[in-house]
C-alpha cells in the first residue's frame, strides 16, 4: 500500500480554515470541493490513458485520452457526497457509484446500508472518496467491497487521516494495489475514535447539523 500526504501551501491553508470551528457550512462545503480537486490531481497521476492522433490547426500530433473502462468514483455516504463535485470537475467522464457505510458510534464497527455500484468492476480503477480516515474500518469495508466485484486498483482520497487508521488499512489490504492520498496526517485518535486535532464531524459540518 502506498500513502501520499499532499504537501502544498494551498492545501494547508484551506485545511486550516476547514478545521476552524467557526467556519460556517457554506464556506466549509466550498473548501471541501476545492481541496478535493487539489488532492485529485495527486491521486490521478497514474490514471490509465491511451495514445491518440489528433489534428491541431497547424499539424498532426500525438496525445492521450482516458482509457476504457472508465474510472469509477465512489463517494462514501453521506460525507463523501460533499467531495464528489470536486473530483467530478476533474474527471467529468468518470462513472459515479455510491456506497453507504455508517460507523456504529458504540462499537466503532462500520455497517453497510446502501450500495449503488456496478456488479462487475473488472479492470476498473476505483477512486473512493471519504473525508476522514479515522479507525480505518469504513475504508477497509469499502476497499473489500470493490475488490470483491473485480476492481484491480483502488485509490482512496481523504482530507485527513490518523496514524492508527492508516496502519489499520495497511494491515488489512495486504499486497492489494491500494493508494491513500491525504490532505494531512494528523496526530492521533481520541477515546471516541475522532481524529485529533481533526475538524469534527465532517458530515455534520457539511450539511449544517453542527451549527
Amino acid at each position: 500500500m502506498r500513502v501520499h500526504v499532499a504537501d502544498h501551501p494551498l492545501i494547508t491553508h484551506k485545511l486550516t480554515i476547514l478545521r476552524d470551528k467557526t467556519t460556517p457550512s457554506p464556506v466549509f462545503r466550498q473548501l471541501v470541493e476545492e481541496l478535493v480537486t487539489l488532492l485529485a490531481y495527486e491521486a490521478t497521476r497514474d490514471i490509465r490513458t491511451e495514445k491518440v492522433t489528433i489534428e491541431t490547426p497547424v499539424a498532426t500530433t500525438q496525445g492521450v485520452k482516458l482509457s476504457k473502462p472508465r474510472p469509477i468514483i465512489v463517494p462514501i455516504l453521506r460525507a463523501g457526497l460533499g467531495m464528489l463535485e470536486g473530483i467530478v470537475k476533474l474527471l467529468p467522464s468518470a462513472t459515479v457509484g455510491f456506497l453507504g457505510i455508517k460507523r456504529n458510534e458504540e462499537t466503532l464497527v462500520p455497517e453497510t446500508y446502501a450500495n449503488r455500484l456496478p456488479d462487475d468492476l473488472s479492470g476498473r480503477q476505483v477512486y473512493i472518496i471519504d473525508p476522514m480516515l479515522a479507525t480505518g474500518g469504513t475504508l477497509n469495508d469499502s476497499i473489500d467491497y470493490v475488490f470483491e466485484r473485480g476492481a484491480t486498483e483502488v485509490t482512496c482520497i481523504c482530507l485527513l487521516g490518523a496514524p492508527e487508521g492508516v496502519e489499520a488499512v495497511r494491515k488489512h489490504v495486504g499486497d492489494r494495489n491500494v493508494t491513500i492520498v491525504l490532505g494531512a496526517l494528523d496526530e492521533k485518535l481520541n477515546e471516541l475514535g475522532y481524529i485529533v486535532p481533526g475538524l469534527g464531524d465532517a458530515g455534520d459540518r457539511l450539511y449544517g447539523l453542527a451549527d
